[in-house]
């Protein structure tokens, strides 16, 4: 399968329109950088594993709008249908539950949709542990950690190539 050009470009301006004026963590980047790049290894693996690219491609690019942007999942659906809009929700933390429940909660809903969208879980992750944020504190470096260390343990399966890569992010992570 091909990556739909217009497809990406589409969810890529989506994307960045709904995280306008938003920045990565302690840096002057635009977060539509974090979109991109996740979306980039992700497409990445589903070129390797054979997955669909362009549930692949989309769903990356869009993964934090529900969680971070006043985008909800009737709007994703509307606009990319229903399977996109199924794994962005599930890659959305539930705010309403106690932060440590919240990984716990996404990922029990990220095993219940194709491997294409534990793949993004596992990219998003390794993006996000390339550095450490400075404001952060000692405990929150360790919790981070920990859910990354969660994220492993549940969703390993989907790449072995890039689950390896995240294990040795998570080795160094903090250190």
């Amino acid at each position: 399968m091909k990556l739909d050009y217009d497809l990406y470009a589409k969810a890529c301006e989506f994307a960045g329109n709904a995280h306008k004026g938003q920045k990565i963590v302690d840096t002057s980047a635009s977060y539509l950088v974090h979109c991109s790049a996740v979306a980039q290894i992700a497409i990445c693996i589903a070129q390797e594993e054979n997955l669909d690219i362009n549930l692949v491609s989309v769903v990356a690019l869009l993964h934090d709008t529900i969680e971070d942007t006043e985008i909800d999942y009737d709007q994703i659906q509307s606009v990319f249908g229903t399977q996109v809009a199924d794994g962005v929700r599930a890659l959305t933390k539930n705010k309403m539950l106690p932060k440590q429940e919240q990984m716990i909660d996404s990922l029990k809903r990220i095993k219940k949709q194709p491997k294409e969208i534990w793949v993004i879980k596992l990219a998003d992750r390794y993006f996000n542990l390339r550095n450490v944020p400075e404001s952060w504190t000692k405990e929150k470096i360790e919790f981070y950690k920990k859910e990354a260390i969660l994220i492993f343990n549940e969703l390993k399966d989907a790449s072995k190539e890039l689950s390896v890569k995240l294990l040795r992010k998570i080795q160094h992570y903090g250190k």
